[in-house]
């Protein structure tokens, strides 16, 4: 029987993420809101020379997101700090927003893909970018220490509103050199919209009108918090818009995660797109639209077919440690012309550096008119490898380290990366270790040509893991 803890609170340089309610530093609590929220801003104080700082805030819609989202600005305003509040928005939304406000950081109110139980504070820079792992053990650290030092009453900071970004986020996509408007428009797509009842269920409706798709048939887009199916664009999550892209003999199937910085793909046959090759295909239209040799990003395990592509343009791929910050980094170093992750978020500098699904819905569109086939003859243009996603439910009990420690020397003879867990390569197939940092579990990723090796593969790994685990 998995190990499912009743509250959990994941104190991590993602930022603050945990399920509503329970005991204060057991749970996602008020008092907890309230407490990282302040290190925050004792963050940003120390670390900023403006006299009066500014935040731009936002939150899916999960139902706790308006509680949390009013103790988050509350908080602010209490340490000094003004507050404008996006409400019912998407990370990229918040992240496109900080440099244009030229506030000195963001925080995001959503727990992305985790179930509605769950909430999380996402925190950003002046630059609307994840904080650095550095930054992150900073602010961990004024919150251990409780180092906060709240503002007297003649230097609150002050509140306002403002609806309008999702609207100004789509007109900079629409603005986008290789997004392609007039094709989209002229190809006449019908598609089938999931947004599992959260923010993207008001932005990707709003985005397709403005690209010229007039036909969308639209599943659980009302922003009610109440998600109607797990939240994580999985396929074993999405039967229900593979049955309705079918049924209404649609073009493509679109899903978001609920803060909208993930994106999958269903085909006009109801068969997956593959998470995995989001970002492949719209890296291979950036690439060839802009006719350089350019390098690409993304993160161990992402599926090898997006460094094939790169390397047969000329290109130069490189892999980095889970987790978009790292991506991120990566793709300055390299100067990356697109990059992301694996879990279908695409990172798209030309607008901004963050996983964004409302940009990469626009290029995708703009792929498939320019193709001019359908969506599953593109997709069968790829690479085809076949990622197998497996995951392990820890006990408190589990010492990680040691599991991880056992699998390395079990199979030292071959090719490992240690940058983030334990990476073991096969040949072209692999299988990918780490723990997670935002759930109490050990995620494993296994890749080959052959979905029964991949599967065959996961599960050795997996009955290692196990035998560790006994010992």
């Amino acid at each position: 029987m998995p190990y499912y803890p009743k509250m959990t609170l994941i104190k991590s340089i993602s930022g603050i993420r945990g399920t509503i309610g329970g005991k204060q530093g057991e749970g996602l609590t008020p008092a907890d809101v309230v407490k990282y929220t302040a290190a925050y801003a004792t963050w940003l104080r120390k670390n900023s020379k403006s006299k009066k700082l500014k935040v731009v805030v936002g939150r899916d819609a999960r139902m706790s997101g308006q509680m949390v989202s009013a103790l988050v600005a509350s908080t602010l305003m209490g340490m000094g700090i003004d507050v404008i509040d996006l409400g019912l928005s998407t990370t990229p939304t918040v992240e496109v927003a900080v440099p244009d406000e030229k506030a000195d950081g963001g925080i995001i109110i959503t727990a992305s893909h985790n179930p509605k139980q769950w909430n999380a504070l996402k925190l950003l820079n002046k630059d609307g970018e994840f904080i650095s792992e550095k930054d992150g053990t900073e602010l961990l650290k004024i919150a251990a220490d409780d180092a906060v030092q709240f503002a007297e009453v003649t230097h609150l900071g002050k509140y306002s509103e403002n609806k309008t970004y999702i609207d100004k986020h789509i007109e900079k996509i629409l603005a986008l050199k290789y997004v392609d408007k007039a094709a989209i428009k002229a190809k006449n797509f019908k598609v089938v919209v999931d947004a599992v009842n959260s923010s993207g269920g008001i932005a990707v409706p709003k985005l397709l009108k403005a690209l010229g798709v007039e036909n969308v048939v639209e599943l659980n887009c009302e922003p009610t918090g109440d998600f109607a199916h797990n939240p994580e664009p999985l396929p074993e999550n999405l039967r229900d818009i593979a049955k309705a892209v079918t049924k209404n003999k649609a073009n493509l199937g679109i899903v978001v995660d609920p803060d909208v910085d993930r994106l999958a793909l269903v085909c006009e046959d109801g068969e997956m797109f593959g998470e995995e090759y989001t970002l492949v295909a719209i890296a291979d239209y950036v690439i060839k639209k802009s006719g350089k040799k350019g390098n690409t990003v993304s993160n161990l395990s992402s599926t090898r077919a997006l460094r094939d592509i790169t390397e047969k343009a000329g290109g130069s791929y490189s892999a980095t440690a889970v987790g978009e910050v790292n991506v991120v980094e990566m793709m300055k170093k390299t100067n990356a012309i697109i990059g992301g992750e694996g879990n279908g978020g695409v990172i798209y500098p030309d607008l901004h550096y963050g996983r964004d699904a409302l940009a990469g819905i626009a290029l995708f569109l703009s792929h498939l008119a320019n193709y001019a086939k359908s969506c599953s003859m593109l997709r069968s243009t790829y690479p085809d490898y076949h990622i197998s996603k497996n995951k392990i439910e820890l006990t408190p009990d589990v010492n990680v380290d040691k599991i991880l420690d056992g699998i390395k020397e079990k199979y030292k003879k071959q090719p490992i990366n240690t940058i983030d867990g334990i990476k073991i390569e096969f040949d072209k197939e692999w299988v990918h270790l780490r723990r997670s940092n935002t759930e109490p579990i050990i995620r494993i990723y296994s890749e080959s040509q052959s979905e029964t090796t991949a599967e065959n593969l996961a599960k050795k790994i997996i009955a290692d893991i196990k035998e560790l685990m006994k010992k």
